[in-house]
């Protein structure tokens, strides 16, 4: 039925919106484990296995760097040429 001359096509891939989605995912992987490690130097994460207070500070700051530096890789190498 689609090959018939005036049937619509079907739209292009929103490729915008899945980037936008990898970019936020990303940062809120990096906003976790930067708040993980927040609450394994504060101590108060229960849940979490007993990690040494240098471990909390490892995690956040790979955290910070996971949140900050590959969205902003990830849309240079996306970006459109004009």
């Amino acid at each position: 039925m689609s090959d018939l001359p005036g049937a619509p096509r079907d739209p292009a891939p929103d490729h915008a919106a899945a980037r936008f989605a990898v970019l936020q995912l990303v940062r809120l992987t990096g906003a976790v484990l930067a708040f993980a490690g927040v609450l394994v130097v504060s101590g108060k994460a229960t849940w979490l296995p007993q990690l040494p207070e240098g471990a909390g500070y490892v995690l956040i700051a790979i955290g910070m760097i996971d949140f900050f530096v590959p969205p902003m890789l990830l849309a240079r190498r996306w970006k459109s040429k004009p």
